[in-house]
């Protein structure tokens, strides 16, 4: 235990994280480890690998992608901003060379591979761009002459277009609606909502005319019709595990789903551990995103207000498109459950969104006070 009297950086970094965001995000990431024993063997052993082959890797990925979590959560708001800015442009100059020189899966490039790995960019890129969107609102919040919200519409377009190009479908919508919450924070006019709302039905229109692959997944939510074999087997080990599962190690029908370790971990849970299991599961991500809108709602920086909200609305609206995936309630679509399913770039990239909240979220109780007496004589403090 750290001493309240100690100083220094450890000391200073025990006091004033939030606790109750940290060990929800070790409660998820231990949850995923757990996981990965029940889920992953099945898919390993159909590719002829040692059963434990991606519970190994998900072990190594596991160091890393901690060590990212906690050396983030260091990080002053200026500093957040700074590394998001870097991560954002490195993240964006990789998603254009995937598109040239990237793995081509199931018609998709939207991987590059260094050795014996790959890297997913859009994955980087996510937090990273609602960070620098956050402090665009907030810049045009502060300063209406300073054309924040134009460069927030220019690079939204920008990353949109990248992951249409891939094509990747899923990301765009995600990065469109957490986008489109933290614009309607900042106070978007009703006009630019018609607009933008407009141009978003436009989108998925286009989408099911132009992309064969999206048409083909909405055609077989709405009419059940075509190859509905994942989604089906996903939901018979939801049906199959009921209130308490039937046990670690007993599913049976987790292993012939084919993504059971990355996009219907989720199947899997209800399967061996229960209906129950899988709710304490969507209530930790509940009160993350609870959590991070309170914080939201009584921080007094823009910045700060925005990058959290939208940092916490990612992480929950992409853990309600996977469930809802598994549940037959949403089409088909490749997306991990954050913290939970395999993946090194998920991980890795989650664990940048997790950093970032705590960092943002740590109390700072001498800047307040400092910007309380700013405000009291009349000083108006710069935004952080």
């Amino acid at each position: 235990m750290v001493s309240r009297a100690e100083r220094g950086a450890m000391a200073d970094w025990f006091w004033t994280i939030d606790r109750f965001f940290l060990a929800a995000f070790i409660l998820l990431i231990g949850l995923g480890f757990m996981l990965s024993f029940a889920a992953s063997p099945p898919v390993a052993e159909r590719l002829g690998l040692d059963s434990f082959h991606f519970v190994k890797r998900h072990a190594f990925f596991l160091i890393p992608a901690i060590a990212v979590m906690l050396g983030i959560s260091f990080m002053s708001p200026r500093q957040v901003r700074r590394a998001a800015m870097i991560l954002l442009v490195v993240s964006l100059a990789a998603m254009v060379l995937a598109l040239f020189f990237g793995v081509e899966v199931k018609g998709s490039r939207r991987w590059i591979s260094i050795g014996s790995f790959s890297i997913q960019p859009s994955e980087f890129m996510k937090p990273a761009f609602v960070v620098i969107c956050a402090w665009l609102f907030a810049e045009h919040a502060r300063q209406p002459e300073i054309p924040g919200n134009l460069f927030a519409i220019i690079l939204f377009g920008i990353v949109a277009a990248l992951l249409v190009a891939q094509p990747d479908l899923g990301q765009t919508i995600l990065t469109a609606a957490v986008w489109g919450g933290m614009f309607f924070m900042a106070g978007m006019p009703w006009l630019w909502i018609i607009v933008l709302g407009g141009l978003g039905v436009g989108g998925l229109v286009a989408a099911y005319t132009l992309l064969p692959h999206v048409a083909g997944r909405i055609d077989r939510f709405l009419t059940g019709e075509g190859d509905t074999f994942q989604v089906d087997t996903a939901r018979e080990a939801i049906i199959r595990g009921d209130w308490f599962g039937q046990g670690p190690g007993e599913g049976t029908v987790k292993r012939i789903i084919p993504d059971s370790h990355t996009d219907f971990i989720f199947s899997v849970a209800a399967e061996e551990f229960g209906i129950v299991f899988c709710m304490i599961i969507v209530m930790i991500f509940a009160f993350v995103v609870m959590r991070g809108l309170s914080h939201a709602f009584r921080e007094r920086n823009d910045f700060t207000r925005f990058a959290v909200a939208g940092l916490v609305l990612q992480l929950g609206t992409q853990s309600m498109i996977n469930i809802g995936v598994n549940l037959e309630l949403l089409p088909a679509k490749g997306m991990t459950l954050p913290l939970i399913s395999y993946g090194g770039s998920s991980m890795i990239a989650i664990c940048v969104t997790a950093g970032f909240i705590l960092a943002l979220t740590r109390h700072r109780p001498e800047k307040r006070a400092s910007e309380r007496s700013l405000f009291r004589g009349g000083i108006v403090a710069p935004a952080e």
